[in-house]
């Protein structure tokens, strides 16, 4: 993992310099404070979206406690992007954020499981809607034509993604007998739990597509919060356009899980794609620096927050031992 992170800073670097560092700093700066500000505001926003997916797919938890979801969201969202963990550590983190805010241990990872599956399902669709737009405007681009196989190789990887979390979560109860052999006692009874579960949050069936239409709502309103940061930036361009652009890009980051922040990839995908959908590199760069602030702007807090709670927890069960012995 770290080589993959110093290898995809190092595409970073390149990306930047081949288009002019100064460039795209002077185009991210013309967002200004207060549009950095309204940017930052509406990814919040999109977050709530994204709690309100989660919830759904947590049967039996009170729509007053979206707010709790968002926030283990944005700390998902955070450790993912800002911390060496990749995509897995995120998810595990806003499990455990969820946990020690109340939410029943095999309820939270459930519905985190059963979450992430809708997400990539509903993301799945929206990158149907880019390959397609993409085709039609761009199939006799003979630079298109040479992305498109990598473009649909990414989607390919994505289907096989969402059929092995389906086979693995139909299949869970049958492994998690055969592996009672190997685990312990604890850990199976874990795994029962998480099945169990599971079972119960798909014989909802409205309530996880509800997570697919929440989600598939949240992919469309973060590809619109770029077109709105291109616009704060003064860089005119059609919502069409930047939905396809990034629609795309979702699928190369999502692609990318493994490296953190998906740092190289993003900034490689977005010089090769936005030129050919009449982006420039250097609008499209800012556009990615953009984002990247505003994950550190957002992300950072939660992570600070997230981080402070674990040390409040481990001080206070040093001290329950202390006062047992």
């Amino acid at each position: 993992m770290l080589v993959a992170s110093v290898a995809g800073l190092a595409v970073a670097v390149w990306a930047f310099a081949s288009t002019g560092f100064g460039d795209v700093l002077e185009a991210t700066g013309r967002i200004g404070v207060g549009g950095f500000l309204a940017f930052c505001a509406y990814s919040l926003c999109v977050s709530l979206v994204l709690g309100a997916a989660w919830l759904s797919a947590a049967p039996g938890i009170p729509w007053r406690r979206v707010g709790v979801f968002a926030w283990a969201r944005i700390v998902r969202e955070g450790v993912a992007d800002l911390l060496p963990f990749s995509q897995v550590g995120g998810l595990i983190v806003g499990a455990r954020t969820l946990a020690a805010r109340g939410i029943e241990p095999p309820l939270a990872y459930g519905s985190m499981i059963v979450d992430m599956t809708t997400e990539m399902a509903a993301q799945l669709v929206f990158t149907l809607f880019g390959i397609a737009f993409f085709v039609v405007l761009l199939w006799a681009n003979p630079d298109a034509s040479r992305l498109l196989p990598l473009i649909l190789g990414g989607t390919g990887v994505m289907v096989a993604l969402i059929g092995a979390l389906f086979l693995t979560q139909r299949n869970a109860l049958g492994w998690a007998a055969r592996l009672s052999s190997l685990v312990p006692a604890g850990s199976m009874v874990a795994m029962e739990n998480l099945a169990a579960e599971m079972r119960r949050i798909y014989a909802h069936r409205s309530r996880v597509f509800s997570a697919f239409l929440f989600n598939l709502a949240a992919w469309v309103a973060s590809a619109f919060g770029a077109w709105i940061a291109l616009r704060l930036m003064g860089i005119a361009t059609s919502v069409w356009t930047v939905l396809t652009i990034e629609s795309l890009i979702f699928t190369v980051r999502s692609v990318a899980f493994a490296i953190p922040g998906a740092v190289g990839v993003q900034e490689a995908a977005y010089v090769l794609l936005g030129p050919l959908l009449g982006l420039t590199p250097t609008a499209a760069l800012a556009l990615s620096l953009a984002k990247r602030a505003r994950d550190v702007a957002t992300g950072l807090p939660a992570v600070v927050a997230w981080q402070a709670h674990e040390a409040g927890a481990l001080v206070r069960e040093g001290r329950s031992r202390s006062e047992r012995s």
